[in-house]
């Protein structure tokens, strides 16, 4: 199978994503039934980070050992990439004593690079663009919870960021619709990530009429890592968009809230929300273990049909 890389979302199909939803089900069902499933047995993934992380390294760690293989952890700091070497040469090298790469990291520019000379597949952990494999953990949990995400309304509330750029590719490879609510000076840049088509998403000035009808509420912290010196400016931009008990209310009686952590509540959410019934942060956390098993699978041994 040709080298596949899952650098945005947009990298894979409608038609690729819902085998992996499949197949992320059935992964989750045999680790949840104790039963051992060793597909990538003497298989190394290299996780470089050069962002904190506390789900990314655990998830795709632990995912790693469940699945039979190993995992390496690199930070910048601690190698060569944090002392001036070019990327495309640690792109060579790592990739020719591993057979899957994770990168977590700042600019989108950095991983494409990576890519660009890696022998082996490639996976986008995070960056300042996108979040993908968060968005695919968080559309495997809707489905989890209310069944098939095509038709349904996503609430967006808070910054343009990594979250709500790949939010807007998922709406456009999954067609249900996205809107979007930001604090003036935060809008979204669709045109920068290539969305020419504005039919799956809605602006909204309001993060109440945005929330209204929706199906699902998602948000995320006011200051993205990297941006740590606009705190106090942001914070009282963003004052208005805390997804609070009110506005929660104008969505959907049986929609969902998610948010992918760390969180702070009483900022972007309440405790109401976060901890309310409504809330199903805990199961989104979790499933990024799940998918990224079904996604590591799949970029190094393609489909397999179970029965």
């Amino acid at each position: 199978m040709a080298i596949k890389h899952f650098l945005q979302f947009r990298d894979f199909t409608r038609d690729e994503f819902e085998y992996l939803l499949w197949r992320t089900r059935w992964i989750k069902n045999e680790f949840k039934s104790y039963r051992k499933h060793w597909p990538l047995c003497d298989r190394t993934l290299v996780m470089i980070f050069e962002k904190a992380s506390t789900r990314t390294r655990l998830s795709f760690e632990a995912g790693m050992h469940q699945l039979g293989g190993t995992a390496i952890y690199l930070n910048t700091r601690d190698s060569q990439l944090g002392r001036g070497e070019p990327v495309e040469d640690a792109a060579q090298v790592i990739s020719r004593m591993s057979d899957l790469v994770m990168i977590r990291t700042f600019e989108q520019e950095i991983i494409e690079r990576f890519a660009a000379n890696s022998r082996v597949p490639v996976i986008n952990g995070l960056t300042n663009e996108y979040h993908p494999c968060q968005i695919l953990a968080d559309i495997c949990t809707y489905i989890e919870h209310r069944g098939c995400i095509q038709g349904k309304t996503v609430a967006w509330v808070g910054d343009a960021n990594n979250m709500c750029n790949t939010w807007l590719q998922a709406a456009e490879v999954m067609d249900f619709k996205l809107n979007v609510s930001t604090p003036p000076g935060y809008e979204i840049k669709p045109e920068l990530i290539g969305i020419v088509d504005r039919s799956h998403f809605e602006v909204f000035a309001d993060p109440r009429d945005a929330c209204r009808g929706a199906d699902l509420v998602n948000t995320d912290v006011w200051t993205s890592m990297g941006f740590e010196a606009e705190n106090e400016v942001r914070r009282e931009a963003f004052a208005s968009w805390c997804v609070d008990g009110p506005m929660m209310r104008e969505a959907h009686r049986d929609a969902l809230f998610m948010h992918c952590l760390p969180a702070h509540r009483g900022e972007e959410v309440t405790a109401e929300v976060i901890d309310g019934p409504q809330s199903v942060v805990w199961d989104e956390a979790e499933n990024r273990l799940h998918v990224q098993k079904a996604l590591m699978e799949y970029l190094l041994l393609g489909r397999i049909e179970t029965k």
